[in-house]
Parts: structure tokens; sequence; C-alpha cells
């Protein structure tokens, strides 16, 4: 027996249960814990999100279907970067008044070129209200985890309200575990030194969130 079996045998213990492994994580382990934190119309739901991710220093902005390329046109122009990649799958409606040349992603390109693009444009798999947390799982409108993590502004486009869930729970239920999830709350960051916080060490020093209506 490893000294993880014997952990995880205490571990299970001490919860109550017994100390071997299940037999069936689906059947074996209680899954009666709360699935999320009071209830909230969708509206509320939307408005949480909101909230969350503009606490985690997101730039959240709102539109609906017909506005949304005129939206994303705006929030590059802002930057004026040289490139703007996008994924294979992305929708082509979403770019068609974004001036800044298009690079799509492809297997042969390498980080460095990755890295002149200075904006990526991304969907998402589902978006956490109760934490201000959006998950990319690789899908084709989001495409390798590398395009999200490399260029310096990171905008990422939420269908409301088919994409917006409560609680962690209820996004793991949508979620395929044997895909490549990046979990993401607010631009990446730091404090590690001086407890100064840093943004864009490890990924976008600019995150904004677009919630977008009627898609």
């Amino acid at each position: 027996m490893s000294s993880r079996d014997v952990i995880l045998g205490r571990v299970r213990r001490a919860l109550g249960g017994p100390g071997g492994a299940p037999a069936s994580y689906a059947t074996d382990i209680d899954r009666g814990y709360r699935r999320r934190h009071g209830e909230r119309t969708v509206e509320q739901t939307v408005d949480l999100l909101a909230e969350n991710l503009a606490e985690y220093r997101a730039i959240v902005h709102r539109t609906d279907a017909g506005e949304l390329p005129l939206l994303l046109m705006r929030l590059l122009a802002e930057r004026w970067p040289d490139t703007v990649l996008v994924p294979p799958g992305l929708s082509p409606g979403w770019m068609a008044a974004v001036d800044a040349p298009l690079v799509h992603d492809r297997a042969v390109s390498t980080a460095a070129e990755l890295d002149r693009s200075g904006a990526v444009v991304t969907g998402c798999a589902v978006a956490i209200a109760e934490t201000g947390t959006i998950v990319l799982d690789g899908s084709p409108d989001q495409g390798r985890r590398r395009i999200t993590l490399i260029p310096d502004h990171h905008i990422c486009v939420v269908r409301v309200p088919d994409q917006v869930v409560s609680s962690v729970p209820q996004a793991l239920e949508r979620l395929d575990p044997a895909r490549p999830l990046t979990w993401i709350s607010g631009p990446s960051a730091t404090s590690d030194i001086e407890l100064d916080r840093v943004e864009g060490v490890h990924g976008p020093r600019v995150l904004q969130v677009v919630l977008v209506s009627g898609e």
C-alpha cells in the first residue's frame, strides 16, 4: 500500500465511509452536497457572474448578437493589436467588423509566432456565477490552451444564458474531464514577490468578457 492509499483511506474513514477505495465513484460517493447557494433567477445569476468577474479585475461588457461584431471591433481598436489570434471554429460573423489582420491558429504555429499577436478572441465552455470563473475546454471556438496564454489581451465571449451556471457542481456536470480544461478567474496575476500584485506574468494582462444574448 502506498502513502497515497494510506492518506486517502484515513480521509474516507474520517468522512464516515469505508477505508478502502470505492468500487464506483459514480455510485459509492455521496453527492448529497449543496449544488448552489440560494435561489436566483436567470437575470440574477448573470448579474452575479458580472459582479464576480469584475471583482477579479476582468472587464465586463454586455451586448446582443447583432451588436457583437461592432463591440469586438471597438474593444480591439482601443488597443490596436498588430494581429488578432482566432481559434479555428470561431464564428466568422463575430469578427466581421474587425479591422486588424486575423491569424488562425494552426498546429504548426510556434510560440514565437503566436507571441506576435497582441490579442485573442475566443468563446468559452461555461461561466460560473458564484466564483466569477470562465472555463475553456479546447473546443473549436476556443482553440488550444496556449493561444489564450500567450497574447497580452484575451476577449472571451460568453453566450447568455446558455453558458452561464450558478455553481461549480453545475459546471462540472457540463464539462468532460478528459478535455484540456482551463479555469480563468480574472487576468493572470501573482503577488509572490513582496506581495505586490503583478498582472500578465503567466497569461493575459487584460481579460475582457463579453456577455452576449440572443446567440
